[in-house]
């Protein structure tokens, strides 16, 4: 099977093709807009090679959108950083991801469950084409210490396996994207485990896929390196989506090439 260089793709493409932007951080760009990624997650788990992708900070990240937490407390208790630099004082980010997936809030004063609901739709009608889950609540975007990145997601069954599908509305292709591709990964696997079904494919789409000034250092000499193949994830078996702890995840066979360091752009 030939190695998987989707990313590094279209990573170049950025680099040579894109137009150069300014952006809320000051930093500038290049990028192109509306691209597409699909990763059949039964091939490998699609964790980025030509540069090393600290797993565990994905893994454990996910774990605190699924708790619906707004606090970088836990993260912290985990050895996790990397929302900080939008934490205020107390570690509070206001109505981030996992606040809209897990408790939405609706005009009556109650909340909705996103990730809890689609769950139950796919034990129950799983050629359902309402299995969407947003984190874009526009009433709170301004409460919202960082507003959503990838935005929105869509869960598709078909001949027994669970596909996904997540737009990503602003996508840095250096920093955010290998992170971002990892996370929704693993999510479905997660939640094909729960609703007994083979994991499909992860489908990313980009929106303004942007490679920032400061990293186009860091982006070339990525570029230059060969990429391997993906990594194999195991999973365990937890009777619910909420018990998994990262010391379920087990990552194996991950050759990769060595971390490269760039500046995040808040």
């Amino acid at each position: 099977m030939p190695v998987d260089t989707q990313y590094e793709d279209l990573l170049r493409r950025v680099l040579t093709t894109g137009t150069p932007k300014n952006d809320r951080t000051g930093t500038g760009t290049v990028s192109l807009f509306g691209e597409r990624l699909r990763y059949d997650l039964s091939a490998g788990f699609p964790l980025i090679t030509t540069k090393r992708v600290h797993f565990k900070s994905i893994a454990v990240e996910l774990l605190w959108f699924l708790r619906g937490d707004s606090n970088v407390g836990w993260l912290r208790d985990q050895g996790v950083t990397i929302w900080d630099e939008w934490a205020d004082d107390k570690g509070e980010l206001g109505p981030v991801y996992g606040v809209q997936w897990r408790s939405w809030p609706t005009p009556e004063g109650g909340h909705i469950d996103q990730i809890s609901g689609i769950l139950d739709t796919l034990r129950r009608d799983p050629d359902s084409r309402r299995m969407v889950v947003s984190a874009w609540n526009v009433a709170e975007l301004g409460d919202m210490a960082l507003a959503p990145c990838h935005a929105m997601f869509q869960f598709y069954v078909a001949d027994g396996r669970l596909s996904c599908q997540m737009y990503q509305r602003s996508a840095d292709m250096f920093l955010g994207v290998p992170f971002n591709i990892a996370s929704y990964a693993l999510l479905t696997r997660m939640m094909a485990d729960q609703a007994g079904l083979a994991p499909g494919d992860f489908v990313w789409v980009g929106g303004d896929c942007h490679i920032y000034n400061n990293h186009v250092e860091q982006v070339t000499e990525q570029l230059s390196r060969e990429a391997y193949e993906f990594p194999r994830l195991d999973i365990a078996k937890r009777d619910s989506l909420f018990d998994y702890a990262y010391e379920d995840f087990q990552l194996s066979e991950y050759k990769y090439h060595p971390a490269l360091k760039a500046p995040v752009a808040v």
